[in-house]
């Protein structure tokens, strides 16, 4: 099953997140079909970009998002 998720970047207590499609069973941080956004916690401005046209097309081949994505796309006002 292909999942939307966060992946893991930045150093020690300043994460940085990817928003990737991926593979179920890829490791969080490894392998990923395609890169459709960021989220960076540590900021107030331009905190998270999801490129809405993307998602909506991983969403409708079948695409599961995550918990903490399906948060974001309803910050992002992205309708599933």
């Amino acid at each position: 099953m292909v999942r939307i998720r966060l992946a893991r970047g930045g150093a020690k207590k300043k994460p940085y997140y990817r928003i990737v499609v991926a593979d179920q069973r890829c490791k969080r941080d490894g392998r990923y079909l395609e890169r459709i956004g960021f989220y960076n916690p540590m900021v107030k401005e331009n905190r998270f970009e999801i490129d809405a046209e993307r998602l909506k097309h991983w969403l409708s081949v079948g695409a599961q998002p995550s918990d903490r994505v399906g948060k974001l796309m309803k910050l992002a006002n992205i309708k599933v």
